[in-house]
């Protein structure tokens, strides 16, 4: 039986694509830009202070407990990785944060302690201001003395820390008239440290009942219109030594 004659396919000619047509090649993958963990808007300087700014409204809005790195990256707005390669971990930030708050707390304590003439009057200054710090930055004051969350021998820590304690030493030397800087301060008497452990032990108890809201039992028993300022003032006055001769 023949077969049917092979029909001929006509072959149609193939219009070659125009330029124009042509679809944007892709960029090499080598040229796209990679995301690194610092990726922001930030210098590599500015985003180490940016962290630590954010990491500081996070403690004062949310407490330590909601400090975290992913919520500072959050807060900073920035990778999550971001915090951990620039402090490591989130023992780090915390002592880089701690450094800045002793950093301010002990310039507050010399402005304060500058404001006054009388030694007397200095410590009781530095005492306020001591106080008037903690109400102002109740989170920032809180993670300065947990050690547990911090490690103080991180230079600056370790080096904020010292400044601040040398500062209440001097404070209190001041109002025994006497010298307790740099090297009398590393060899001070018994009675020495007493009366500095007695007066940071004094203000810093003080501070303590006062943020807890441990003081309300006394102040709603004083007479209307005195508070914490007056009580503060008071307690000062009966406890800071008074120069021979004072009224």
């Amino acid at each position: 039986m023949a077969g049917k004659p092979r029909e001929n396919k006509v072959s149609r000619p193939v219009r070659a694509r125009t330029p124009s047509a042509t679809k944007p090649a892709a960029r090499p993958a080598a040229g796209r830009r990679a995301r690194s963990s610092d990726d922001s808007p930030y210098h590599h300087g500015a985003l180490h202070d940016a962290l630590l700014k954010a990491a500081e409204r996070v403690l004062e809005r949310d407490g330590l407990a909601g400090l975290t790195l992913r919520a500072v990256a959050r807060e900073a707005g920035v990778s999550h990785a971001a915090p951990t390669h620039h402090f490591g971990d989130l023992t780090g930030l915390l002592s880089e944060l701690a450094a800045i708050g002793f950093r301010m707390f002990n310039a507050a304590m010399v402005a304060a302690n500058n404001s006054e003439t009388q030694p007397m009057m200095k410590g009781m200054a530095s005492a306020k201001a001591y106080v008037a710090f903690a109400q102002a930055h109740p989170g920032m004051y809180g993670l300065m003395f947990r050690n547990e969350r911090i490690d103080m021998t991180r230079p600056s820590l370790h080096e904020a820390a010292t400044a601040s304690f040398e500062g209440l030493a001097s404070a209190i030397g001041a109002g025994r008239n006497e010298k307790l800087t740099g090297d009398a301060l590393e060899a001070i008497s018994l009675d020495q440290a007493a009366a500095i452990a007695r007066a940071w032990s004094l203000v810093h108890g003080f501070t303590t009942l006062l943020l807890d809201g441990r003081l309300k039992d006394i102040l709603h028993r004083l007479p209307e219109g005195t508070g914490v300022d007056q009580l503060l003032d008071a307690m000062l006055r009966s406890t800071v030594p008074r120069q021979p001769g004072a009224s």
